[in-house]
């Protein structure tokens, strides 16, 4: 972005004079002062700490001017400010202006599992004809939003933006904002379901996904999925279908799987796919990203080298080269039983000379639901295909208990959260570069510092 102060002033309405600092030019926004860079504006925004609190910081690294809240006394006068009711909602309101601004086609992806993988197919795909911005990383909240609108250079040509939520009303907001030309749903599962209770109440949340999607906008999303089928009755826009159905509009042929990727067909075209991550899964996540390749018209060859060569989001089933030469299939950004159930399946399968090891951290926002679906995930976990099991955090209790009968206490091992160092001392000790080892948990359990202590060194 490059925008004047003037022009930032009217977008957000701002209630001071700045007419001294008009013509200072912004070239970007951040809230957090440790990652701002020169010319930025810099949002102060309340949550545990006070934003405005870390003006002088943002000042020292660069920025040239900050939103201010009214509220907040000591309003500096030596330095360009522009004051506001509420600093977030300002955010949101200049991330609205520079969307109509660019006026960028927008596609946005919500969904309980995949939703990072399907963005980050959907912008592969797209970028092969068109100029793209796409979320970046977990920028998926009413900050992270309009964070990534305000991102976008002006040849921006389509805007493919996730969305996350984990309560009601989230989704309606961010797609108001956005109000996308396509919309997608990727599937329905149990994150998040301590704040809804069922499934059903999760599938109506992840609907308002399409609350604010234009007129002639299309709403893509899986077909196999019963909740969706019904829900999509009261979409009044287009509708389009992926999955693994003949009645769907796109379904998947001929799927192959191995341990570093899977290929396919689709009723549509006589191209073989293939996209370089390991399960089954994912075939849908790809589905939905050549449904919207259709949609936008990219040529089939395009779309083919698109997802061949997609960029996925750090920490998304990523093979890691470990420090003793083992193979570590990294999950640790965000955990849900189907998710889980989904990755053990794909890991058990992969052809390893040593043992498959896995490494499971609690399934967060599970509510009293949590203890009874950690202990279903030993369904999926068989000594036969996965030698030993490390288990981290309270509820991952309740699985151990259902494991023992089955595992050795040499090979089933539980620790409390808070014992990230034994965990990753012990499994050091025991793994071997002929091993593979899968590490799956939610992000508040922090299993990416044991990723990093266990993954080769550069």
């Amino acid at each position: 972005m490059k925008m004047q102060l003037s022009e930032i002033a009217n977008a957000v309405g701002a209630k001071n004079d700045i007419s001294q600092w008009e013509s200072i030019e912004v070239t970007s926004v951040q809230f957090d002062s440790r990652k701002l860079t020169p010319g930025a504006l810099f949002i102060p925004l309340l949550g545990e700490n006070d934003g405005h609190d870390y003006l002088n910081n943002a000042r020292k690294a660069g920025a040239v001017a900050s939103l201010w809240a009214a509220d907040h006394v000591n309003q500096p006068t030596d330095f360009p400010i522009l004051v506001v009711d509420d600093t977030l909602a300002a955010l949101q309101d200049l991330a609205r202006y520079y969307l109509n601004k660019i006026n960028p086609r927008v596609v946005a992806v919500t969904g309980s599992n995949g939703k990072t993988t399907t963005k980050d197919m959907v912008a592969a795909v797209l970028a092969t004809q068109f100029n793209v911005t796409k979320t970046y990383a977990n920028f998926n909240n009413n900050i992270g939003v309009p964070i990534t609108i305000l991102t976008m250079e002006p040849n921006t040509e389509i805007l493919v933006v996730e969305m996350g939520m984990d309560r009601p009303g989230q989704l309606d907001f961010l797609s108001k904002l956005v109000t996308p030309d396509i919309a997608i749903i990727t599937m329905i599962g149990e994150a998040h379901i301590e704040f809804f209770g069922t499934r059903d109440r999760i599938a109506d949340a992840k609907l308002e996904i399409t609350h604010g999607l234009s007129d002639d906008g299309i709403f893509v999303y899986d077909g196999d999925e019963p909740l969706l089928r019904d829900r999509a009755e009261s979409v009044s826009e287009r509708q389009a279908t992926f999955g693994r159905q003949t009645d769907d509009d796109l379904y998947a042929l001929e799927v192959e799987a191995t341990d570093h990727q899977i290929s396919f067909k689709t009723n549509r075209s006589d191209l073989t796919y293939t996209i370089p991550m390991m399960g089954e899964y994912n075939v849908n996540n790809a589905l939905a990203a050549l449904l919207v390749a259709d949609i936008y018209q990219i040529r089939p060859e395009n779309a083919k080298r698109g997802l061949a060569n997609v960029s996925l989001t750090e920490n998304r089933t990523e093979w890691i080269r470990g420090d003793q030469g083992e193979m570590i299939l990294s999950d640790v950004y965000n955990s849900n039983p189907t998710a889980v159930k989904e990755v053990l399946s794909a890991f058990a399968q992969t052809p390893v000379q040593g043992r498959h090891i896995v490494v499971l951290g609690d399934m967060l926002e599970l509510g009293d639901q949590a203890d009874d679906m950690h202990a279903a995930l030993a369904e999926y976990l068989d000594p036969q295909t996965i030698s030993t099991v490390y288990l981290v955090g309270d509820h991952m209790k309740a699985l151990q208990g259902t494991l023992t009968s089955r595992y050795s206490a040499d090979n089933l091992r539980w620790y409390a959260a808070d014992q990230l160092d034994q965990l990753t001392t012990d499994v050091a000790e025991q793994i071997t570069a002929d091993d593979q080892l899968l590490l799956k948990g939610s992000h508040g359990i922090h299993l990416e510092k044991v990723l990093a202590a266990l993954e080769a060194k550069k």
